[in-house]
């Protein structure tokens, strides 16, 4: 997700999940060819396993931006095919890509032929009013044939025109049956769903009919909810239960940030929802969020936060 999933944003997920995979922000090509590279691809190795989703729509460029996907330690590259956004469809690449299959195909050739990693494809199940299930089964089909053994399908359709992608969120329904049936047909393939997933439940009832899942908004949104996944769908330890402690490590880590030189601010901005449904949290969120205090060092703010939090639960 643009402007959230950052390497901090990461950092902290970790903190809560160590075998789920995270998915970085969408980065164009362009952006990788004809600018900083080490600002768009530097991670720290406690976020893996991590890939790398490209924006973009000219095999020959994405086959270079998948090489430095390898060469900087990525587990995957993933080639966006879902974001409705305005100013992606103005780049020709994201949703309306979907109108163009065989070209979706030759990008994941040109990536699979360029390096040894996964190369993978999000989308969606349509796009504009299209609704039927020929459309995804075909593009599906298409682009499996270029070497795409995993799609992450996000279960309605993008709209290109007419709602804003904030709209296109909640606009159309959700169809999950339309990627259940992709994963009845194409049972060799690695299906995940994606969209409108927000509790354990929903996510242990759809397992039953895909691969797997994606979460974004919900796991930005409460975090918390990530906190037992290793366990559940992984069969490996928790990362720590305690709250507290998920808190000192990121004060540590922002105070390692402010070191560097940058504010710690954009490091404490993803970590708002860790204690959404507790009483107090609506204080603490407020004095990590209060500017007043962004000269003050980490570990100060984190007490005055639980102190107050404390006081009010």
């Amino acid at each position: 997700m643009m402007d959230w999933t950052d390497r901090h944003c990461r950092v902290f997920h970790r903190l809560l999940t160590r075998r789920t995979r995270l998915y970085t922000e969408m980065v164009t090509t362009g952006a990788l060819l004809h600018g900083d590279v080490p600002r768009h691809l530097d991670f720290s190795d406690v976020e893996r396993p991590l890939a790398l989703q490209l924006g973009g729509s000219e095999p020959a460029e994405l086959a270079r931006c998948a090489k430095l996907a390898e060469q900087w330690g990525y587990d995957e590259v993933n080639l966006n095919c879902g974001c409705p956004s305005e100013r992606v469809q103005r780049g020709s690449f994201g949703a309306c890509l979907m109108a163009e299959p065989q070209l979706v195909a030759d990008c994941v050739k040109a990536m699979v032929d360029a390096v040894a990693l996964p190369v993978t494809v999000k989308h969606r199940i349509g796009i504009d009013r299209t609704e039927s299930y020929e459309f995804v089964r075909d593009f599906v089909g298409t682009v499996a044939q270029a070497g795409c053994r995993v799609f992450i399908v996000h279960a309605r359709n993008a709209w290109l025109k007419g709602v804003s992608p904030k709209e296109n969120r909640e606009l159309p329904p959700l169809r999950y049956e339309t990627v259940h049936r992709l994963k009845r047909e194409f049972p060799a393939l690695t299906i995940v769903l994606n969209g409108g997933v927000k509790t354990n439940a929903q996510i242990d009832e759809q397992l039953a009919h895909v691969d797997g899942l994606m979460l974004g908004r919900e796991a930005y949104h409460h975090p918390w909810l990530m906190a037992d996944w290793d366990a559940r769908h992984f069969g490996a330890p928790d990362a720590p239960k305690d709250r507290d402690a998920v808190e000192d490590a990121m004060v540590e880590y922002m105070q390692r940030v402010v070191d560097a030189g940058e504010p710690w601010s954009h490091v404490a901005r993803h970590m708002i929802g860790l204690r959404n449904g507790l009483p107090g949290a609506r204080h603490w969120r407020q004095v990590w969020s209060d500017h007043r205090l962004k000269h003050e060092a980490p570990a100060t703010v984190s007490r005055l936060a639980r102190e107050g939090a404390a006081t009010l639960a």
